[in-house]
């Protein structure tokens, strides 16, 4: 069994990215930070590994809310172009909002991406944005929702494969941990971006880090949380075939036509 600080080998490859397979088109979102540096060096090993897969390319977005972000961006293009995967810099153009920083600038990457994805791809049905949460948000992730009193289909948290705008988006380190990443990117070498509002205690995941070693005393570590979540994520799938196994025949029902 590998341990939580082990970097990832190569052999590990196809099971994790086995779900990019079914595509034509694989865009990777990549920041800069160190959970998407991870997933572009990944994801390219494992391609260059195989004869057959999908095209691979980067998208990263220079955000312009921090003075370095145009350099960021330019510095993955050209980390990308090393590893031999083309990259796109999208620009987030106009004004920027003074509060919700985070969830517009979640928006604005999003909307920036899936318009590259529907006109660059050959068929965009066939194309996935890949991003790299792992199972540290996953559980952190649990973890919010949790204090909100959700229920199962909150609690599910982050599912491994969602659908967006007509575009899937992959999640396929989410049984990684963080330091096994971090991990990876030392055998790469490679450097990456720390974004400092990830320390800012004014956002919500940034004061829940801090609060987890005081958790994991209690045991409720990473890999516990993340289980549950995969298991209550079972549960919505459950539930949803139930309840589509029961409405589907009552949809032909000409009574209810």
């Amino acid at each position: 069994a590998k341990h939580d600080k082990d970097p990832i080998e190569k052999t590990e490859g196809d099971d994790l990215f086995r779900s990019l397979i079914n595509y034509a088109d694989v865009f990777l979102a990549v920041s800069g930070g160190a959970d998407s540096t991870a997933l572009m060096h990944l994801v390219a090993g494992w391609r260059a590994s195989r004869s057959d897969g999908p095209r691979v390319a980067v998208l990263t977005v220079d955000h312009g809310l921090r003075p370095e972000a145009a350099r960021e961006a330019q510095a993955v293009a050209a980390q990308a172009a090393e590893l031999g995967l083309p990259a796109t810099v999208l620009t987030w153009h106009g004004d920027k909002p003074v509060s919700g920083v985070q969830a517009a600038a979640r928006d604005a990457r999003y909307g920036l991406m899936f318009a590259h994805v529907r006109e660059a791809a050959a068929d965009p049905c066939r194309a996935a944005l890949v991003t790299a949460h792992h199972r540290d948000d996953l559980a952190e992730t649990f973890l919010m929702r949790l204090a909100r009193g959700a229920g199962v289909d909150g609690l599910a948290s982050i599912l491994p494969v969602t659908r967006r705008e007509d575009i899937s988006i992959l999640r396929p380190l989410l049984i990684v941990p963080k330091s096994r990443l971090l991990a990876s990117l030392a055998v790469f070498g490679s450097s990456w971006v720390v974004d400092p509002s990830n320390a800012d205690p004014h956002f919500e995941r940034s004061r829940l880090r801090t609060s987890l070693p005081a958790a994991r005393q209690l045991g409720l570590d990473g890999a516990h949380l993340a289980l549950s979540a995969r298991r209550l994520a079972r549960a919505r799938r459950a539930l949803e075939a139930q309840v589509d196994t029961w409405l589907t025949p009552r949809l032909t029902d000409p009574l209810l036509s």
